[in-house]
């Protein structure tokens, strides 16, 4: 057998392009820069993590913070800018350029009665108009949703992820 001789240090640069095309698919904290300044400014340090009080912001791949949204939303709060020393994170403490996705996984789209999603936006992005003969679906209004996750941890099926615009 072939001996395993570890990876050559100058061929890690692949990686790391490839890397970054598959964090720009991961939401950041609120205010996150570009993917690629904020990966070059970011230090890792931790400190928006800890100032988060609803603490959905978790360490990721590569030990780069990103929103997790199982358990709650996030209240842009912004309780992580002013600790970013690098400035990774800025004004204003947003989403930007993501958006809620309801996937085919949702109850109402297999005809069960379920309106959790729409409980939970804050910014009532998430409505359901009646329909005749059946069950009343979600439709996500993209000018009104802030990107906030609220509506992904409560979701019973997961159909819930957020994307980019």
């Amino acid at each position: 057998m072939g001996q395993n001789k570890g990876m050559d240090p100058n061929r890690r640069f692949l990686f790391r392009r490839s890397s970054l095309a598959a964090q720009a698919l991961v939401q950041r904290p609120p205010g996150a820069l570009p993917e690629a300044e904020f990966v070059e400014l970011c230090t890792r340090c931790d400190a928006c993590i800890q100032a988060c009080p609803p603490q959905v912001i978790q360490r990721g791949d590569g030990g780069f913070p990103q929103m997790n949204f199982k358990t709650q939303g996030c209240d842009a709060c912004a309780a992580c800018l002013p600790v970013c020393k690098p400035r990774a994170l800025r004004e204003p403490a947003s989403f930007g350029d993501w958006l809620a996705q309801i996937g085919p996984a949702c109850l109402a789209a297999r005809g069960v009665e379920c309106r959790i999603c729409g409980e939970a936006c804050e910014a009532s992005a998430i409505r359901f108009r009646p329909r005749l003969g059946g069950v009343t679906q979600p439709e996500l209004d993209a000018e009104r949703c802030t990107a906030c996750g609220a509506c992904v941890g409560g979701c019973p099926t997961q159909a819930i992820s957020m994307a980019r615009r």
